[in-house]
């Protein structure tokens, strides 16, 4: 390199050093005279070259020796930080309606069992509306069988009812005003005689009962939700009842009642007022009830308590004066554990009106004319205490005790009737007569979901009754229960399981003999309890059409349900329901 270095230099010193030479012969030459010409003739120019060298190559030593101590110092100052916003408008809030399902204008049901059983129902309604609701409802069940007698004898014990009834409500702004047109007709057989009397072979017509009743009703009401304002509700109700010829009453109801809260307490009262005619043939004097009932009640959220009366004047169609009855309307309750157990205690009373419309829905079986003579049952008495509370398990539970002490407290025997050697009266028809009594009732009540697909409701009740005049309360049990267990599977197959159980009960017959006023016989009998079993299942094709069965009696049990009165035993029906 440095050999290379040294012959450059040179080479440079050449080429500075003659072209000096050069200068300096020239001017010598101008300088002589005569100047001397002469001639250089460069043919090779100079071309400077350099030699090869062998290079060496090397890497650099990364290691850096060199050590620096970094040295950090900081201060903080705070100082608040406000960050920039803007403020946009909020779009006001939309509520959006859920999806609400889809309603049909009705349904139609039929049905047929044995024992030739058809069944029919009927009911048509409006869809959704804020002007008004208006309605028909109708529906038939009947029966056509013969039952065997305890004599071995068959026969015909076939019922029937039909029921209608046109109803409407007009919405105003804070109440509604609404209106009700009914019909009710029921036939009864009454074939359960007195199994000795084995001549005893009646016709259907001769044993057959009827009974109608048509009704109209209208009423007008608030539909305020809050207890401060005024709540209040009155109707008018008419119905007409007819068993047979120169057999009808008429009935003629009013009633309104009121309530406000007034400085936490909620005041309320109710007054009612009915009419009660018979017919000439029966009695020539009419009957009415008037009752007044007002009540003060206080709730919170760990107690309650109501304190009320009952003024009720009642005069029945055969008595000279009315009579003077005031029940009392006591209650309280309070909270052992919030929604979980709670204890009540009520001290009550009522009147029981004994109307031949409410009487046939007991026992269709009275004779004709002491129907419209019955009076009704005063219960000056009712002491009630107990338990009650949520089960946990979406259900609830009661467990009470109660003791009653009731006049004229209706019971029903059957009413035989001869005279000399002619038979009258065979023990088909009943005698209402009445007693003074005294109930002790232990009830336990309770329903529940045991879990998403299965639910069930039971109830156990025991009677002790304690009579002034009789041994025993006729036909009334010392013990019941039922129990219903309900499946269902995503609304698409449902069924359930029932049973019934009544305890042993006295059944007593009197037999009169005609030629003999006041002297009368009676037959008693202990029946013992029975259950009863019955199953039932639905099968939804689609949303407007399904498919259903129920069976009734499915032990093939005998039991009675009235003395004399053999129950059909096994009972089955299928059919559909469609919606329309």
């Amino acid at each position: 390199m440095n050999h290379n270095i040294s012959n450059m230099m040179r080479l440079g010193k050449s080429i500075i050093i003659l072209p000096l030479v050069f200068f300096m012969l020239n001017r010598h030459a101008i300088c002589q005279e005569p100047a001397i010409k002469r001639e250089i003739t460069l043919y090779n120019p100079y071309k400077p070259s350099l030699h090869d060298v062998i290079k060496k190559s090397f890497l650099p030593d990364m290691t850096d020796t060199a050590k620096t101590k970094a040295v950090v110092s900081y201060d903080i100052t705070t100082r608040p930080y406000t960050p920039a916003y803007t403020i946009s408008p909020l779009k006001a809030a939309t509520m959006q309606p859920e999806a609400l399902s889809k309603l049909y204008n009705g349904y139609i049901k039929l049905g047929l069992g044995n024992y030739l059983t058809p069944l029919a129902e009927l009911s048509v309604t409006n869809l959704r509306s804020k002007s008004g609701i208006a309605g028909f409802y109708a529906n038939h069940f009947s029966t056509n069988g013969n039952i065997r007698l305890d004599n071995g004898k068959k026969i015909f014990a076939g019922y029937m009812d039909n029921n209608a009834n046109l109803y409407g409500r007009k919405f105003l702004r804070e109440s509604f005003i609404g209106g009700n047109i009914g019909f009710m007709q029921k036939t009864r057989h009454a074939y359960g005689y007195n199994p000795a009397f084995d001549d005893y072979d009646p016709a259907k017509k001769d044993i057959r009962m009827n009974y109608f009743e048509a009704s109209a009703s209208a009423e007008i009401s608030s539909m305020k939700t809050d207890s401060t304002e005024l709540l209040y509700n009155a109707s008018v109700n008419y119905s007409f009842f007819n068993s047979g010829k120169n057999l009808f009453s008429h009935l003629f109801n009013i009633s309104a009642a009121a309530g406000k809260e007034l400085k936490g307490f909620y005041v309320s009262s109710g007054i009612e007022y009915e009419y009660y005619r018979p017919s000439a043939w029966i009695s020539s004097e009419a009957g009415y009830l008037f009752a007044l009932s007002p009540s003060v009640r206080k709730k919170t959220a760990d107690w309650n308590a109501k304190l009320g009366a009952e003024i009720c004047i009642d005069k029945f169609t055969g008595d000279n004066e009315a009579k003077l009855h005031i029940y009392p309307d006591l209650r309280f309750g309070f909270s052992i554990i919030p929604s979980y157990l709670s204890f009540f205690a009520e001290l009550s009373g009522k009147l029981e009106k004994n109307r031949p419309g409410n009487v046939v829905v007991m026992n269709p079986f009275i004779i004709s004319d002491e129907l419209y003579r019955i009076r009704n049952t005063s219960i000056p008495v009712i002491v009630r205490a107990g338990l009650e509370g949520e089960t946990g398990i979406e259900g609830m539970y009661r467990l009470s005790a109660s003791y009653s002490a009731a006049n004229d407290y209706l019971l029903f025997v059957n009413y035989g009737s001869f005279l000399g050697s002619v038979n009258i009266e065979r023990g088909n028809y009943f005698k209402p007569v009445n007693d003074d009594i005294e109930i002790l009732n232990l009830k336990g009540e309770t329903s529940g979901r045991i879990d998403r697909h299965f639910t069930f409701t039971a109830e156990a009740n025991y009677y002790k009754y304690t009579l002034t005049e009789y041994e025993y309360a006729w036909g009334k049990p010392s013990w019941d229960a039922r129990f219903i267990l309900n499946y269902s599977l995503r609304d698409k197959i449902t069924a359930s399981f029932g049973m019934n159980a009544t305890g042993d009960r006295h059944f007593r017959a009197m037999v009169q003999d005609l030629s003999i006023p006041g002297i009368s016989s009676d037959l008693t009998e202990k029946v013992p309890a029975h259950i009863n079993f019955s199953l039932g299942a639905g099968y939804r094709y689609t949303k407007i059409l399904s498919f259903w069965l129920k069976i009734n009696n499915i032990s093939f049990s005998r039991y009675y349900e009235w003395y004399w009165y053999p129950s059909y035993r096994f009972i089955c029906q299928a059919g559909f329901t469609y919606s329309l």
